[in-house]
């Protein structure tokens, strides 16, 4: 019997050592389920790092800063200090962040072998010891004296209190131990700094992430709507804003014929073929191992059930739409509309936006052409949800919707300067302004969190062999395993090359087109 007992703590040792060095989203969601080891203690929110997940957590944040905590957990100080910690790190880190987005703290326990270098490179030589920089350049280390460091010695952080008035100095902000509730006041700031909207890069890829969870989840994979899931995953293969979303739909994509055949649906065993479908799927992690994080940024609702999900898919709409060229129009209006009617889960909303597309009896021919049919969609949404949201009192108080874009962003979007505007349709617009903007909000400024982190290549719309080749996550692997996946990565670029050169020569979206016929 005490064999048997020993397997088995031997074994849930080794599950747990695995899933915590398996990358940053398992780690993150250790936050929610993680009671500090007692049913009394609170939770533990410090984000806890070893060196196999070290810089993949910290170059995959969305958040500004990080704060990493160097302790060993024989230390009685650094027990007696946990909690100090653990007060400041609730304001910031996990789903249910009051703060989200702006700090990430972590924690490394250099008592631990498998950190004893990661110690040493940042010269650790008391414990506690503290750190603030900008995530991604934690990789480098830390030395004393070292000039031109990005990373600072926090050196007054004894107490909660202590920590957080740090925080507040860097920050220019007035946070309090006491902040409970989530007080978003984006809604002021999203009029008046359109910069925001480049925070909506990481809801872009949660709502990617998210929309092919719900399709495997609720097995919508059919042979009616096989089709029009292969044109999406084109679209987002040529023109995601995210690159490492492009790299993962263009995994799926290449694999689907093999993954998903047409005779699939014909075979006596469909719901065990459906249910490796969706296990196989779950494996190419569409937009990497980080995604979906768990939580929204410039998506968040004051509530739980506000916003989110549906304005992350409005951003990855409107973003794909600025980014497609001319000829390419029809192909995006189409695959937008079927893959919404096939797969968005709310059926009142998958019924009016049908019949929006319905509406459209010519064939769009410029790239301007469909996305200013996405921004009049969105409003004429936006103008029936305000007349129901105030009747059932079913908004969001913080983010009422608005007819878009407001004065503040685009005057000169702007032809009639009427006291009040109640709807789309009484706004003279300036259409040519409008599609600027649109331009310049969802395509240039969406981007530029990931042009100054060095996430993303170029400004470039069309998939190059860099955009698609580009590792997403750092891990630890043996060599062995390393150099199949670079002799892998090297085969699939190749291909991806290739098949984008075709793509672009032939425009595409005839050549596939005749899958809407399948």
């Amino acid at each position: 019997m005490s064999h048997v007992f020993w397997i088995l703590i031997l074994s849930l040792s080794i599950l747990k050592a695995t899933s915590l060095q398996a990358g940053s989203r398992t780690v993150l969601r250790v936050i929610g389920d993680n009671n500090g080891g007692g049913g009394s203690d609170p939770k533990d929110y410090g984000v806890e790092l070893n060196a196999t997940n070290f810089d993949g957590v910290l170059k995959d944040t969305p958040a500004t800063y990080a704060i990493v905590e160097f302790f060993a957990h024989w230390c009685p100080a650094c027990r007696n200090y946990k909690r100090h910690y653990e007060k400041v790190a609730r304001l910031f880190n996990g789903p249910d962040a009051v703060h989200p987005g702006i700090v990430l703290m972590t924690r490394v326990d250099c008592a631990l072998k498998i950190n004893t270098n990661l110690c040493h490179k940042f010269s650790v030589g008391h414990y506690p010891t503290l750190f603030w920089g900008p995530p991604k350049k934690f990789s480098s280390g830390w030395k004393p004296n070292k000039e031109k460091s990005e990373i600072r010695e926090i050196d007054d952080g004894r107490t909660a209190e202590r920590l957080l008035n740090w925080i507040n100095k860097q920050l220019g902000s007035s946070y309090g131990l006491d902040d409970e509730n989530f007080e978003n006041n984006l809604l002021l700031s999203n009029i008046s700094e359109p910069g925001q909207i480049a925070r909506a890069i990481y809801d872009v890829e949660e709502a990617t992430a998210t929309a092919f969870d719900i399709i495997l989840e609720h097995k919508m994979i059919k042979s009616k709507t096989r089709a029009s899931l292969i044109k999406f995953l084109q679209l987002l293969v040529a023109h995601h804003p995210s690159r490492r979303c492009r790299k993962g739909s263009a995994e799926v994509l290449m694999n689907f014929d093999e993954l998903c055949p047409l005779d699939m649906w014909s075979s006596d065993k469909v719901d065990d073929v459906t249910n490796n479908l969706k296990e196989v799927l779950h494996d190419f992690q569409i937009c990497g191992k980080e995604v979906p994080r768990g939580y929204w940024m410039f998506c968040r609702g004051s509530k739980n059930e506000t916003r989110g999900f549906s304005c992350g898919l409005w951003v990855l709409m409107h973003s794909l739409s600025v980014r497609i060229e001319d000829g390419e129009s029809q192909f995006a209006f189409i695959s937008v509309c079927d893959f919404i009617h096939n797969f968005f889960i709310c059926e009142d909303c998958r019924q009016h936006f049908y019949e929006m597309c319905s509406r459209v009896t010519s064939p769009l021919k410029k790239a301007r052409d469909f996305a200013l049919w996405l921004w009049s969609a969105h409003n004429e949404v936006n103008g029936r949800l305000m007349k129901e949201e105030a009747s059932l009192k079913t908004g969001d108080p913080n983010f009422p919707k608005i007819i878009w874009p407001p004065r503040q962003l685009c005057p000169s979007c702007y032809l009639s300067l009427g006291p009040k505007d109640k709807g789309n349709n009484q706004i003279d617009w300036d259409r040519d302004e409008v599609f600027k903007f649109l331009v310049s909000y969802y395509r240039n400024t969406l981007i530029s969190l990931y042009n100054e982190t060095g996430l993303r290549a170029s400004d470039r719309t069309n998939v190059t062999l860099d955009d698609l080749v580009a590792s997403t996550n750092a891990i630890v692997v043996p060599i062995g395993a390393a150099l199949a996946i670079a002799i892998a990565s090297c085969v699939f670029g190749a291909l991806a090359c290739y098949w984008r050169s075709r793509q672009k020569n032939r425009k595409y979206y005839h050549k596939l087109y005749y899958l809407k016929n399948i």
